[in-house]
């Protein structure tokens, strides 16, 4: 015991507690090809609604879709998600929803090291770039559950 603490085992810290580097390279790779969702809560919404200066209702009857878990940004006919341009990228990346923001920092992909090695294959940011603590990893791994 330290300090009238138990002391936590080797077995109850993740495998990721030396951290995991990431750096997003803006490739677009996350944001476009086969359907998925990328949920966006009610604050989300409303700031991606004044990033791109539109009534909240506009943009969610435009670019919002209802879901089985809530809502979810719409999508091309390709996949893409409707805010990304191939030429510039994420149109609201500063106000991006938070499953974009924690990527590639989600359940799925931390699980395991098979799992982050699996993610470093298609990501090229992943395992490469700035190195990110296990503390932020863990916050980011809470903001959203996927």
């Amino acid at each position: 015991m330290i300090y009238g603490m138990a002391r936590k085992s080797a077995e109850d810290e993740p495998w990721f507690q030396d951290g995991l580097r990431f750096e997003c390279t803006q490739c677009g790779d996350c944001c476009t090809g086969a359907p998925g969702f990328v949920w966006v809560n009610d604050a989300e919404a409303k700031a991606i609604a004044g990033a791109l200066q539109l009534p909240l209702d506009e943009f969610l009857a435009l670019h919002t879709r209802p879901a089985p878990r809530g809502r979810s940004l719409r999508e091309k006919a390709n996949g893409d998600c409707v805010l990304y341009d191939k030429k510039q990228g994420c149109t609201i990346y500063e106000v991006r929803p938070g499953q974009c923001r924690t990527w590639p920092f989600w359940e799925s992909n931390v699980k395991s090291k098979a799992a982050w090695e699996r993610t470093c294959a298609i990501c090229p940011g992943s395992g490469r770039g700035t190195l990110i603590s296990v503390e932020e990893i863990t916050r980011r791994l809470n903001v959203i559950k996927l």
